[in-house]
Formats: structure tokens, C-alpha cells, sequence
């Protein structure tokens, strides 16, 4: 392993979960009431914030976007690729959940309660959107947060770092297919146009920005990277909550007439989590890989890159859609119920270890 990728890996092993992470969901809640009371009473400003668009392609958000995703995936060291060799089962089963299983078991689940169980409940006109909306959470693996839940699970460091550069790399080719492919068997119509640029504006170019000015900063040493990643990080928070509360000032009026849409969304996405972080647990030890793997693959499978999510469902469906509602939902619960999956690995450890049957 190179001495760098060896630095990267360390650095994520011990990196602590910030205040802001540990109360995301907190955070995300203050937004919603500071969205949709702003919404009510300056329904104008955010009116012309809407309509600030080129080629459907909201510039105030593709801009906050940017400031996102652009310091999380300054993280990645893609020459951990070489990596992937040494647990390549574990590989395998992060691969497998994460595109074989995760974006279609999320389709059926969107399917049976947003379409059967909960559509009485749900605004008929918005369903299909609610729809594709937990389909793009699903189909966008998770990516800085993994360093943060790998760690509390002592999960092994180059593993992490190499799973999440794989998945990272196949998500530029795969995203969109995946995506086209589950919006059509759903019946929903695919605006393949805006979709390809979502993923050349929020996969592609980030990808190839943020990794040329990593490069450029770690030449000029690893104290600089990490003080300009460190500043980025703020930047990150503030462009995040920005981008909600801009959200839920749209989607103010929906809330307000039917509060429990929120709560009805969550539970797709709950019982998906749980599925798929189980899931790939139990595949890691049927395939005899290390307690230290087999916790950041579950994690990964877990978890979503709810940021990309929410800049897709905004170019594709638009801020007052469905679709842009159902991947805030997925923020709002992501850290609590992740520290959970994160309790579940750790208390089972020797369960795992002792390749006891279910009982």
C-alpha cells in the first residue's frame, strides 16, 4: 500500500464523528420548521430562487450541491482500488448488496406501501414521484459517512477506503441505468436527458474537481490538505442545511396539509436499511470474512449518498416534488438509525466471531 493511501486510511479510522453528524437529524428538523414558516411568509424570494434554472437545472442548488459533495469526495483516495484484492469477498458482497439488491429491493418496497398500503393516506397526484424519489436514495451508495460508522464499528480501515473508491467509481456508470431502468418498470417517466446530466453535474465533474485539488494540496503537504478540508467541512454543513431549508420552503404547503407524509415515507426506507445492512452481515460470515470487514460492508449497504440523491430528485422532479421530499426524509433519519445498525454489529460481535447458527 502506498504511503498515502496508508495516511488516508489511518486519518479515516480515527476521524470523530463531528457534533454536526451526531445531530444531523436534529439539524434537519430545524430546517423543516425554518423552510416552511419562511416559505409561508416570503413566498416570493424563494419563488424567484425556483425559477433561476438552465437547461431544468436550478443554479442556487447546483451551486450549494457543489459545496457538498465536492469536500466529501475530496476524502476518496482512488488509489485504494488496488485494494480491493485483498478481501475481495467482502468486495463482493458490498457489490452485490449495494447494486443488485439495494435500488430494487427499495423499488418493491416503494411499490407495496407507497402505491398499496399508505396510498390512501398519500396526495394521489404525488405517488409516483414519492416513488422515484426512494429509488434515487437507493441507488446512490453512501460515501463519506462510511469513514465516520466504519470507525465506530472498528471496522478495518483499508477496507472501507477501498469499498467506498469501488463503489464511488461504479456509481459515475451505473447511477443512471440503475435509475432509468427502476423509474420505467415503476411506470414513471424517464427524463434521460436530465438525468445524464444530473450524473455529469453531481457524480462526473465533482469526482474529477475534487480529486485534481486533492492532488494539488497533498503536494503541498498533509497539514495544508487537512486544514483546507477542515474549512471546506464547514462550508459543506452550511451549503446542506441551506439547500433544506430552500427545500421545505417549497414543500411547505405539503407538509402542512398532511404532516404525516414524513413519517409514511420513513418506513420504506427503514425496513430497506435494516434489510440490506443485515443482509450483507450475514453474507460476510457465510462467506467467512473478518468481523472488521463485514461491519463497514453492511454500513456501506446501509447508509446512502443522500446528497447526490437530493440534487437528482430537485433536476429531475423539481423543488415542490415528491421525489425531492421522499430524499430528505432519508436525511432526516440516516444518523440515528445507521447508530443503531452500528449498536446491532458491535453488540453481535461475538455471535459473529463464534459462527453460531440463528437461533
Amino acid at each position: 500500500m502506498s504511503a498515502q493511501c496508508e495516511t488516508t486510511a489511518k486519518r479515516a479510522a480515527g476521524a470523530p464523528m463531528s457534533v454536526f453528524e451526531r445531530w444531523l437529524s436534529l439539524w434537519v428538523a430545524l430546517c423543516i420548521v425554518a423552510g416552511v414558516v419562511l416559505g409561508q411568509l416570503f413566498p416570493a424570494p424563494f419563488q424567484a430562487l425556483g425559477r433561476m434554472e438552465v437547461a431544468r437545472v436550478n443554479i442556487p442548488v447546483g451551486v450549494l450541491i457543489w459545496v457538498m459533495i465536492i469536500p466529501m469526495l475530496m476524502k476518496i483516495d482512488f488509489g485504494a482500488l488496488h485494494q480491493v484484492k485483498a478481501h475481495w469477498k467482502g468486495i463482493g458482497v458490498t457489490l452485490f448488496v449495494n447494486w443488485a439488491v439495494k435500488p430494487f429491493s427499495m423499488a418493491l418496497l416503494a411499490w407495496v406501501f407507497i402505491r398499496q398500503v399508505f396510498a390512501p393516506w398519500l396526495p394521489p397526484e404525488q405517488l409516483d414521484s414519492y416513488v422515484a424519489g426512494l429509488i434515487l436514495l437507493a441507488a446512490a451508495p453512501c460515501t463519506a459517512m462510511v469513514f465516520v460508522w466504519s470507525r465506530l464499528t472498528n471496522g478495518d480501515p483499508y477496507f472501507t477506503l477501498s469499498q467506498v473508491a469501488l463503489n464511488d467509481t461504479i456509481m459515475i456508470f451505473a447511477f443512471a441505468p440503475i435509475v432509468g431502468l427502476l423509474l420505467g418498470l415503476s411506470a414513471i417517466t424517464v427524463p434521460w436527458d436530465t438525468l445524464f446530466t444530473s450524473v455529469v453535474l453531481y457524480i462526473l465533474i465533482p469526482v474529477v474537481l475534487a480529486q485534481a485539488w486533492r492532488k494539488v494540496l497533498l503536494k503541498q503537504g498533509q497539514a495544508k490538505f487537512d486544514a483546507t478540508l477542515a474549512t471546506l467541512g464547514h462550508a459543506s454543513i452550511l451549503a446542506l442545511l441551506a439547500t433544506l431549508v430552500l427545500l421545505f420552503a417549497f414543500q411547505g404547503e405539503a407538509i402542512i396539509n398532511q404532516p404525516l407524509i414524513i413519517a409514511l415515507l420513513a418506513v420504506p426506507i427503514l425496513i430497506q436499511v435494516f434489510f440490506n445492512a443485515g443482509l450483507a452481515y450475514w453474507l460476510n460470515r457465510r462467506v467467512g470474512e473478518k468481523h472488521s470487514v463485514a461491519c463497514p460492508s453492511a454500513l456501506i449497504g446501509a447508509s446512502n449518498f443522500f446528497e447526490l440523491a437530493v440534487a437528482a430528485a430537485i433536476s429531475l422532479f423539481g423543488f415542490q416534488s415528491g421525489a425531492a421530499l421522499a430524499t430528505v426524509v432519508g436525511v432526516l433519519i440516516e444518523v440515528p438509525v445507521m447508530l443503531l445498525v452500528v449498536k446491532v454489529v458491535n453488540q453481535s460481535k461475538g455471535w459473529y466471531e463464534a459462527g453460531l447458527p440463528f437461533r
